[in-house]
């Protein structure tokens, strides 16, 4: 690839190295943020869940706007706005001014992750697309590699309102790299009408799901809320189904599933997802409350994910280019599977040399399954359709990843409940069962995969 070439791919993946970081370093800094604003930890619930259920209801509109408004402005208006919010979080001195702050950083998350990867899409010939996935992938991995090491240091060293004024100059370089190096690809299609109750629909769909999921297991809520917001949620995504049928001009056009490798790559693909959600929840807690680790060392541990997907771009060409997408894909699913389920046999007495490199060897091999996915499952979609896949993909990612999360946390917390502790009192041996539950669930993507032809994909090779 040329220089320029590989520019591209990193300069629409900045959104997903702000967002890593976002996410990676909030957490870190919850406890500094609760004492300084005056509120018991577990509220700051809210500021999450506020973010997350904004990207809920806004990533249904990012295609549209893309195709009404051209991907390269709204790309750009979305990192702004995510910048902005981040600046008034920094500056918030109450939880419902930092939720309402949090709010307008979703509605410019909800849209930079799915129009930048449209605009890669758009812009990068088919030959090309297994690099420029590839570099695509370097900045996210290095938000999640440097998030809790960077979190700490703040947190330790100076504000926790600097954990949102650092996104600030960083979307300003974002904005301007764009401004310089992205040619807008608007397509020439006259704008279709804005499905107003596909949009709403989907933003109950979603929010409903999403929350439900967030607040699932949470102390601090009913046992009968999850439920409340989960059920009608699925029943609004299910009446979205329906109707969507029924129009000529979808705000999400569900015909791209019709596509076999795209269909591939979201339902196929969901069980890699859901174990990408539940990892990294599941490792620091492991590391730190089932083996009496510091936050530190745990972190130290846990950027080997990050490392080994870092180590992908190194050899992802030369391995789509010998065996193939399906042989890839079912390799590197065998392979997630059985390092999750190695996880689960850590100990409090494992060698943590042992542990960085299977951890390794795990990032390595599920960023190399990830990559042929996202480039194999867009490789079919024609060019009007093409915003529609890029929103649901984001979608469909959104809630895996939540799931992954709940999932987790289910698995442990019965696991302890099995071993006769609580939630509160958790040890080495109840995050085992959950490793390898999640490792085998993974095999299920098997199913999907050993249906591609073998020369699926030999285009983009």
């Amino acid at each position: 690839m040329a220089a320029r070439d590989k520019l591209v791919p990193i300069i629409v993946a900045f959104p997903l190295f702000l967002q890593n970081l976002d996410t990676s370093v909030m957490a870190t800094a919850l406890p500094s943020i609760a004492r300084s604003l005056d509120v018991d930890a577990l509220q700051l619930n809210l500021a999450i869940t506020a973010y997350l259920l904004s990207l809920a209801v806004f990533l249904p509109l990012s295609g549209w706007f893309a195709d009404r408004f051209g991907a390269k402005p709204v790309f750009c208006f979305a990192i702004a706005c995510f910048s902005l919010g981040s600046a008034l979080c920094g500056v918030a001195d109450s939880l419902m001014s930092l939720v309402l702050f949090r709010i307008i950083q979703g509605l410019g998350g909800a849209m930079m992750v799915p129009v930048g990867r449209l605009i890669l899409l758009r812009r990068v010939p088919p030959a090309a697309m297994v690099a420029a996935m590839v570099w695509y992938t370097v900045p996210p991995a290095i938000g999640r590699m440097v998030g809790p090491l960077f979190g700490g240091a703040i947190v330790t060293w100076t504000s926790w309102r600097w954990i949102f004024l650092v996104n600030v100059p960083f979307g300003l370089l974002g904005i301007a790299l764009a401004a310089l190096f992205i040619t807008d690809s608007r397509e020439a299609n006259a704008p279709v009408p804005f499905d107003l109750t596909g949009f709403v629909l989907l933003a109950l769909g979603l929010t409903g799901l999403l929350g439900g999921l967030e607040t699932a297991g949470k102390p601090f809520v009913t046992a009968w809320l999850p439920w409340a917001l989960a059920g009608p949620g699925a029943l609004a995504l299910g009446a979205y189904f329906l109707a969507s049928r029924r129009k000529a001009n979808p705000i999400i056009d569900l015909r791209v599933l019709r596509f076999k490798t795209y269909h591939a790559s979201i339902i196929g693909g969901t069980p890699l997802r859901v174990a990408i959600g539940a990892s990294p929840f599941l490792l620091p807690l492991m590391l730190q409350l089932g083996f009496g680790l510091s936050a530190l060392d745990s972190g130290l541990l846990t950027v080997a994910t990050a490392v080994g997907a870092l180590a992908t771009r190194a050899i992802m060409t030369q391995a789509i280019r010998r065996i193939g997408f399906r042989s890839l894909l079912l390799a590197t699913t065998v392979l997630t599977s059985l390092c999750y389920m190695t996880y689960g046999l850590f100990g409090p007495a494992t060698s943590h040399a042992l542990m960085f490199f299977a951890m390794l060897i795990g990032g390595l091999v599920n960023s190399m399954g990830m990559i042929a996915l996202q480039t194999l499952g867009f490789s079919e979609i024609p060019k009007p359709l093409m915003s529609h896949a890029t929103a649901l993909s984001s979608m469909a990612q959104q809630v895996s990843l939540s799931f992954g999360v709940v999932l987790g946390a289910f698995l442990v917390s019965a696991a302890a409940w099995w071993h006769g502790r609580d939630s509160g009192h958790l040890a080495a041996p109840d995050f085992s069962p959950a490793f390898i539950f999640i490792g085998v669930t993974t095999l299920l993507s098997l199913f999907f995969f050993t249906r591609l032809h073998r020369d699926e994909g030999a285009g983009m090779r």
